[in-house]
């Protein structure tokens, strides 16, 4: 999982940690990028059985999710994560303009994953 220095910083915040601490406990920097460091076995360390444990603050990735444009892009990908993601075919329909609105949100939050940069 990928994070924007927003991202470390309202996480940060939430769990009032520095963004110095939770750096030191939660990421590990790339040459371009900040990523979240996964326990073994597990996807996130804020996710737990009752959900996500820092979600008024999670990550932009996170907060959009299934709304990544690669997924968006890719039937094949929607179906693989459809067959897992319980908000995938329930619920409202999204709006077209939120969609666009997600994929832009992605790329503003991190440009390098998206070859922006």
């Amino acid at each position: 999982m990928y994070l924007s220095e927003a991202d470390l910083g309202r996480a940060a915040a939430f769990l009032g940690l520095s963004p110095r601490e939770f750096e030191r406990r939660y990421i590990y920097r790339t040459k371009h990028l900040l990523r979240l460091r996964k326990p073994r076995g597990a996807q996130c360390p804020f996710l737990g059985e009752d959900g996500c444990g820092v979600h008024p603050a999670k990550p932009t990735q996170c907060r959009v999710f299934p709304l990544w444009p690669d997924l968006l892009e890719d039937r094949g990908e929607w179906r693989e994560v459809a067959a897992y993601c319980p908000g995938i075919g329930r619920g409202p329909r999204v709006s077209s303009q939120r969609i666009l609105c997600a994929a832009r949100e992605l790329r503003q939050a991190y440009p390098r994953l998206y070859g922006l940069v």
